[in-house]
């Protein structure tokens, strides 16, 4: 590898806010905000909205959409569209 053209990979910590779980990995973000972890360290902190702690298809919460009911609606409101020839 070349050098001095990657960025610098360092320890970081994402924190999912709505699914109250964080993890410490590593990252070339450079995040302003600090955190202490549990290892007594203190690591930059990136707040994520989502993460596999609460996204809905990793929890089991996913809703099924009516995709049957969309077309029947549809067809309802328009009828058969005319046909090209």
């Amino acid at each position: 590898m070349k050098p001095r053209i990657h960025p610098v990979s360092r320890p970081v910590v994402f924190r999912d806010r709505a699914g109250d779980y964080a993890f410490l990995t590593r990252s070339t973000a450079e995040p302003d905000m600090t955190i202490e972890w549990e290892d007594g360290g203190k690591y930059p902190v990136i707040d994520v909205e989502t993460s596999s702690a609460s996204h809905p298809f990793y929890t089991g919460k996913s809703q099924v959409l009516d995709t049957a009911g969309r077309v029947e609606r549809f067809e309802r409101r328009y009828g058969d569209a005319p046909k090209r020839g």
